[in-house]
């Protein structure tokens, strides 16, 4: 079982310097990881613009020192796993040895944005992981899968290249594609307004053998808890949208665990259409900020959240982080709740 770690999960929907300069400030604060969620032009309705993942990643590796850098998630479908690879790469030599993850997803509404809407989602994924995986390792590699394959040359001794195979993620909220991240990833990303009986749902899905990083939503400050639950609620209004509008029934166990339905949220995904997130937010009741189990609030109020979704099987916290002063945020998690985690 992996070590315990407390990153970010970063939208790639806002400008490329305020991304940067979030992840300096991550890494200054001592977080784990980052990982860039790969925005989708559904965003451009809220006055926002969707941004590679692969492109952003590789910036980010050369603008920070130690922070590791995930692709939280990439469509599995989108780009031939060949190609995936090769970005792989491009991170990986800025970056430096370790500081990269492999996530693949299936983002089904970047699959409605490019009119490739599909049922077929375990199939590509497994060709993507092993595909990915087999040009990496920079072996021979030959493979003929249902969806995608790949005949590629073994790379030569002299070449200068990294020869480190990263580790894969699979993002799953349904059980079938859980189980197949338990069996061919080394961890399995669950969506955001996971909660910590879901948690509990994906752990015995996936088993015990690898990192199960769950997103939150999530905010904080120092010693005012209605302010320091403020960004949450902002946060929490967009992705209840998002249910509503663009992943109705893969998202039904993750709600039905949270005790949350449809009906409920439906003023929040109509408040976002009209008036946009802040809209949303105000749709945002305590009642159902409460369902969804941020990690906000005050430093003890997140400590607190972090060990109920530790003690639930969750071994990778993904701070879904947002509201005013966002780099203060990250300054409070670095200084008043990381070291709570820290061994020794």
């Amino acid at each position: 079982m992996t070590d315990f770690r407390i990153g970010v999960m970063q939208l790639t929907m806002e400008p490329l310097d305020e991304m940067l300069a979030s992840a300096r400030a991550m890494d200054e604060a001592g977080m784990d990881t980052i990982w860039l969620a790969e925005a989708y032009p559904w965003w451009r309705k809220h006055g926002m613009e969707a941004r590679s993942s692969t492109g952003v990643a590789a910036l980010m590796g050369r603008a920070t020192e130690r922070l590791t850098i995930g692709w939280g998630i990439i469509a599995a479908s989108t780009r031939h796993p060949v190609q995936a690879a090769m970005d792989a790469r491009v991170v990986q030599e800025a970056a430096g040895p370790g500081r990269f993850i492999l996530g693949f997803g299936t983002s089904k509404i970047f699959l409605n944005n490019t009119k490739t809407q599909t049922k077929k989602t375990l199939g590509p994924m497994r060709d993507a992981v092993l595909i990915a995986r087999g040009v990496l390792s920079g072996e021979r590699f030959e493979y003929d899968g249902d969806t995608w394959s790949a005949d590629v040359p073994a790379l030569a001794a002299d070449a200068h290249a990294p020869r480190e195979v990263p580790p894969v993620y699979v993002a799953a909220t349904a059980p079938k594609m859980q189980a197949l991240a338990g069996e061919i990833a080394d961890g399995c990303l669950t969506p955001s307004i996971t909660t910590p009986p879901f948690v509990r749902y994906t752990r015995e899905n996936v088993g015990s053998g690898i990192d199960v990083g769950c997103t939150v939503v999530a905010s904080i400050h120092a010693s005012d808890r209605d302010e320091g639950r403020d960004g949450a609620r902002e946060i929490a209004g967009m992705y209840l949208a998002n249910k509503v509008q663009n992943i109705q029934g893969a998202a039904d166990t993750l709600l039905d665990l949270a005790g949350i339905e449809q009906e409920e949220i439906r003023p929040v995904a109509d408040a976002m259409e009209q008036g946009g997130r802040l809209a949303a937010k105000a749709k945002v009741s305590d009642a159902l900020l409460d369902k969804c189990r941020p990690i906000a609030g005050t430093p003890s109020d997140c400590i607190e959240a972090i060990e109920e979704y530790r003690d639930a099987g969750c071994t990778h916290i993904m701070l879904e982080l947002w509201g005013a002063n966002r780099h203060e945020q990250i300054r409070l998690f670095g200084e008043k709740v990381l070291p709570q985690f820290r061994s020794g």
